[in-house]
């Protein structure tokens, strides 16, 4: 493990005029899954952020709601940090950019910004809504794209060719608020001078501060020329006055970003940590910025060029990440897939949606789906049928046969200290932000430590009293692995960590407590840590997000199928459970996996379709449902002697699933 150290992690500030969303929750909870990591390492990591509380767009839903705009976004960040909370989300501070401490930041960098020459000020002609009194911010004019033309863009870019403007650059612009064209109109405003900072930047960016796509983005920007940026409104705005120029507010994208050092600021006056230690050009402290790669350019060009223009150091890394759709398209109203957090909370504990996060994410800033066939079945077998029955199995025994104490040796220490060397590869995936990685090496060893309890079958060996003391080890190796697996799952599924460590009786675990096995020790009673997710769960959350007045969207299609048959057709087929003992890619078969199935009593080859799904390696100890009196059918590649059942849509553009049956089940039981 590397030496102790500092940090200090932010998270993109939600805007504070609406609800939570599924979407704001991949990074909340990647964020918190990699902080997390950090504090079991032993490492310091401060967690802070805010939420984004100025702009035009509150000013006017508070108007909308007869209330002034301080109401508004008191009442927003009660809602957002209940449902962060109940999301476990482990942040140390979460303030506001409506606050001193955050007017104090802003001042402080734009009067040294201005001090070194790096703000100027000019009039511009800008959009003015006359009917309702406004100078427009960029997102409340439309129009077509000046270089695609696609239509219906906002005036700051465009979301299909990736352009940016000013919204006076627009074709045919239209005021949102009134639907009007806007008018011209001078006004004095301030700028900061970004191409003063170009040198410093194309160093930064290239200084393996980014991710590569993030870096190769902003070679654009470069090209183009540095642009000097606006930073300032008209009244009436909500925000902060800009100091010496009255009338004139930072626009909300200059005080944002430094909520990371308002949020912050707040914090240290609060544990008297020391502030200067962490913002100073030589700090020590390591600073990352977790963000969507729709924000990048704010984060990775204007804000490391404020911060160094102003006397302080610059971020360490800024982590982008891509988008979340739901069942391969985007968070719909309509189909009931725009979900906030609470409806999710409402039905599901957090800790399924953390792990399938988690199994999703990795280091790149690709697009990830939330698939809901997908979800529960991971939930169900990784989560409930891997982790879970582990401990299930185990306890039981220890608690009823042997007063719940754990022998004082193991039977098998080779297979314990192979699940603890796992943790140098699970640790470094988890420090790059690969969680999927992580989350595959880990469901992998709880496969194996679910091969060792059905190998050594402890509820046989019970039945005869000679062989207690076998079973008492048995199950004293198991919980040993289960204690070792919760450990390395603890970022990501912080609750049933802890009701692990209370049942086993430990003090909170930590990655270096695993190196020795816990022996000699006396636990509770198992006290069923997680349950199965239902179908209906998913269906209810669905139904809860659907609004039902928006009728843009076409009904999915019905259900294709196949020709009826008779009870006595379908009772010919005789399904079983079968374990997957061994997996291999068929070579030149572009889909082909070649399967070993155990039946309990025999074993059989099965051709399967599905290496476009599922890594071989990843199969191997895993459960699932075969056809085994289907006629051996001679391949090219030898004989398959049944056929393994998986779910798909009809185009499969979802992906294809092995169907797998409940914890429990046995290789050999039919399946009726």
């Amino acid at each position: 493990m590397s030496d102790h150290r500092s940090l200090l992690v932010t998270s993109a500030l939600p805007y504070a005029n609406g609800s939570i969303h599924l979407g704001h929750m991949v990074e909340y909870i990647q964020t918190d899954i990699w902080v997390r990591f950090q504090r079991l390492r032993g490492h310091q990591c401060v967690w802070v952020w805010a939420d984004d509380a100025h702009g035009t767009p509150i000013m006017l839903k508070a108007r909308q709601e007869g209330i002034e705009p301080q109401a508004l976004v008191d009442r927003m960040k009660i809602e957002h940090e209940t449902d962060f909370h109940d999301f476990l989300l482990s942040f140390d501070n979460y303030h506001t950019t409506h606050s001193e401490d955050n007017r104090y930041c802003a001042e402080l960098i734009y009067t040294r910004l201005r001090a070194g020459g790096h703000i100027a000020q000019r009039t511009i002609r800008q959009a003015y809504d006359a009917e309702a009194g406004l100078f427009l911010p960029d997102r409340f004019v439309k129009g077509t794209c000046p270089r695609c033309q696609a239509p219906d863009q906002y005036g700051d870019s465009c979301e299909q060719c990736g352009a940016t403007y000013s919204p006076t650059d627009l074709i045919d612009p239209v005021s949102v608020l009134s639907g009007q064209p806007p008018v011209e109109k001078e006004s004095e405003h301030y700028f900061f001078k970004l191409g003063d900072f170009e040198p410093m930047l194309r160093e930064w960016t290239r200084g393996g501060h980014l991710q590569p796509g993030i870096a190769n983005k902003l070679d654009e920007w470069f090209e183009n020329g540095l642009q000097d940026w606006d930073i300032s409104r008209d009244a009436p705005y909500w925000g902060f006055e800009i100091p010496d120029a009255p009338g004139k507010y930072f626009y909300v994208w200059l005080d944002a970003p430094i909520g990371y050092m308002g949020s912050h600021r707040h914090y240290c006056r609060r544990s008297g940590d020391d502030f200067d230690q962490y913002w100073r050009p030589d700090s020590p402290v390591e600073m990352y910025h977790f963000i969507g790669k729709d924000i990048a350019y704010f984060h990775t060009l204007f804000w490391p060029a404020m911060l160094h223009g102003a006397g302080f150091r610059t971020p360490t890394a800024v982590f982008c990440h891509g988008f979340l759709t739901v069942n391969g398209e985007k968070m719909s109203k309509s189909r009931g897939t725009f979900i906030t957090a609470r409806t999710y909370l409402q039905h599901l504990r957090p800790e399924y949606l953390r792990y399938y996060f988690a199994t999703k994410l990795g280091a790149g800033i690709d697009d990830l789906d939330l698939n809901f066939e997908d979800f529960r079945q991971r939930a169900n077998s990784d989560l409930v049928g891997k982790l879970v029955n582990i401990a299930s199995r185990s306890a039981g025994f220890i608690s009823k046969r042997f007063g719940g104490e754990l022998t004082a040796s193991l039977p098998e220490p080779q297979l314990y200290q192979q699940f603890v060397m796992a943790g140098d590869s699970i640790a470094s995936a988890y420090e790059r932000r690969e969680f999927s990685r992580a989350m595959r090496e880990i469901m992998a060893l709880a496969d194996r430590a679910n091969q060792y309890i059905d190998q050594h079958k402890p509820w046989v060996l019970a039945k005869d009293a000679e062989r207690l003391p076998e079973v008492q080890g048995i199950c004293t190796q198991g919980l040993n692995l289960f204690r070792v697996l919760i450990t390395y799952l603890k970022p990501v599924l912080p609750q049933i960590a802890a009701d692990s460590e209370a049942f086993l009786q430990i003090e909170p675990l930590t990655w270096v407590t695993v190196q020795q096995p816990l022996l000699s020790h006396t636990i509770g009673r198992y006290p069923r840590l997680l349950e199965r997710v239902e179908a209906e769960a998913i269906q209810a959350i669905i139904e809860a997000s659907r609004d039902t007045d928006t009728t843009d969207e076409p009904a999915p299609p019905a259900l294709d199928l196949a020709p009826e048959i008779g009870i006595e057709q379908f009772l010919q087929v005789d399904l079983r459970v079968a374990r997957i003992t061994a997996a291999e890619a068929v070579p030149k078969a572009d889909k082909l996996v070649r399967l070993t199935l155990d039946l309990g009593s025999e074993t059989r080859t099965v051709f399967a379709g599905i290496k476009a799904y599922y890594a071989p390696q990843h199969l191997v100890g895993r459960l699932t449902i075969m056809v085994a009196n289907l006629q051996p059918r001679k391949m090219r590649f030898g004989v398959s002697e049944g056929m393994v059942l998986a779910a798909s849509a009809a185009d499969d553009q979802s992906g294809v699933f092995l169907l797998a049956p409940d914890s429990g089940a046995q290789p050999g039981m039919r399946v009726r």
